[in-house]
């Protein structure tokens, strides 16, 4: 991760490898801001004259790379575009800085011209810096841990971000609140495309315990006796088939005359190979990325001290490795949950909701004035709503608008699902009390939402299945790596600030 640091120098006499500026457009025609202005000007150029001379339309995320032929201290101008500027957002800002850093030289040090005037009236510096900073840190991410050579990976050594007469104390509290959202998106990344030989549960979780109290956090581990203990059969059932034994680990942040508590809860399964319904082998190529909900809420629980939030959270990983096996569970099993509840497991690879049932249930014991999980839960979220939008389901629509709320303001999309009660017939079993699928092709997405429902306790609850965005395939060309994204880190971290007031840094 770069460092990022306020700069009160002009762009053109700033020391840096690269400088970045933005265009909007209006219509055919290219909008430069005041920092792109002057920097032409520096340059004795026409950059209007320049950047058409290479057919810059100012779509967004597209750069125009124009050598500065020593009038002023960086070698580069780079002129990244906003797209139309009747559509200009601080996600558009956050997507154009992460493009900016995706273009910038590898190993370099890259000034950004936060360009307030292009915003308009009304744009608020601390925010527009935050948005800045998470759009080029998430941009710079690259994960080499395993890669002896990584010549194509983008790299910062630092950013510089310019901010002309803004406050410095608003610029100041913009930088350090993108840092701290940047470093919790890019350690859940981390966990995520981390080799799942690597993380199987009790490795999980050592690793997470580190982190956490790092961040002062509590940390209490269960391991398969504590399980057994405490009446948790569904993480146990789904992780029997493995040699690695599974695991909850409960993470506490409790500041100083907290008010209100929320509980997160994440599906961590550490590998899915789909147990005694094994899935087919193309299906299996990212199933490392199955403790996506568990890495989200990891990484931002670490973000909380830092950002000042008063509300008091739990976080709750399920961790489990589902693997076939002589121990695994088999069709037509039945577990008994926390709290008592059976279910008859129709199919092995609808295990996440078997691992959850029992971290909510454990969670609605507490009484929590809200209760949210974020699960790579099922197919039919990527058939509903694809590869860019998380759906979201819940019992309390209050929670549900607020999470909608915090999500569009970090940038994340997601869309509000229903529960069909009429659906709910549908996990009737004759043997259990419930099972653990529907009818196969039908609401798949809703019918799952409908079962992690009946362990909620009538707390009130929210649930966001990331199965699609969690992972990308190919990333794109503004902050989103291959790999692991952090999807629900910042709607996290933005839900708990607004809920707590806490919109920035602790002081």
């Amino acid at each position: 991760m770069p460092t990022f640091t306020r700069s009160t120098e002009l762009p053109q006499t700033v020391e840096a490898d690269t400088i970045a500026v933005f265009a909007g457009r209006d219509g055919e025609a290219t909008v430069l801001g005041a920092d792109a202005i002057s920097v032409g000007q520096a340059l004795g150029i026409d950059l209007l004259a320049e950047l058409s001379g290479v057919r810059f339309n100012a779509d967004l995320g597209t750069g125009a790379r124009i050598p500065t032929r020593g009038q002023a201290r960086a070698a580069i101008l780079l002129v990244v575009g906003l797209g139309p500027m009747d559509e200009l957002s601080l996600e558009r800002l956050r997507r154009a800085a992460g493009a900016a850093a995706r273009n910038a030289s590898k190993d370099s040090t890259l000034a950004i011209a936060v360009p307030l005037d292009l915003l308009g009236e009304g744009a608020v510096a601390a925010d527009a810096v935050r948005a800045t900073v998470e759009g080029a840190g998430l941009g710079a991410y690259a994960f080499t841990a395993y890669r002896s050579k990584s010549p194509d990976a983008p790299s910062l050594e630092a950013v510089l971000i310019l901010c002309g007469n803004a406050d410095g104390g608003e610029v100041d509290h913009g930088i350090v609140t993108g840092e701290v959202i940047v470093r919790a998106t890019n350690l859940t990344r981390d966990l995520i495309n981390t080799p799942p030989s690597d993380k199987r549960p009790p490795a999980l979780a050592e690793r997470v315990a580190e982190v956490a109290r790092e961040a002062g956090l509590q940390v209490k581990a269960f391991d398969e006796n504590a399980l057994a203990e405490g009446g948790f059969g569904g993480i146990l059932g789904v992780g029997q088939g493995s040699s690695e034994r599974p695991r909850l680990v409960e993470l506490t942040y409790e500041p100083e005359n907290a008010g209100g508590h929320v509980v997160l809860v994440g599906k961590g399964i550490t590998f899915d190979t789909g147990g005694i319904s094994l899935k087919p082998t193309n299906a299996m190529t990212t199933m490392k990325s199955d403790m996506s909900g568990a890495a989200a809420v990891v990484g931002a629980m670490t973000a909380l001290r830092d950002l000042g939030v008063t509300t008091r959270v739990t976080g709750l990983l399920a961790l489990a490795e589902n693997m076939p096996s002589g121990d695994a569970i088999r069709v037509s099993d039945v577990l008994v949950h926390r709290g008592g509840t059976t279910v008859e497991v129709m199919n092995t690879d609808a295990e996440g909701r078997l691992v959850l049932a029992d971290a909510l249930a454990y969670g609605a014991e507490s009484e929590p004035d809200a209760m949210i999980d974020l699960a790579t839960l099922t197919g039919g979220q990527i058939v509903a709503l694809g590869n860019k939008i998380a759906g979201l389901m819940g019992n309390d629509e209050a929670l549900v608008d607020a999470l909608e709320a915090a999500a569009s303001e970090a940038g994340e999309q997601v869309w509000h699902l229903p529960l069909p009660a009429e659906y709910a017939d549908q996990l009737k079993s004759e043997v259990a009390d419930f099972k653990n699928i529907g009818r196969p092709g039908q609401a798949v997405t809703l019918v799952a939402g409908l079962f992690l429902k009946e362990f909620t306790g009538g707390v009130p609850w929210a649930h966001l299945d990331i199965a699609g965005p969690a992972f990308s395939d190919d990333g794109d060309s503004f902050y989103t790596a291959k790999g692991g994204t952090g999807m629900g880190v910042r709607t996290l971290v933005r839900y708990l600030q607004q809920r707590s007031g806490a919109n920035g840094q602790q002081e």
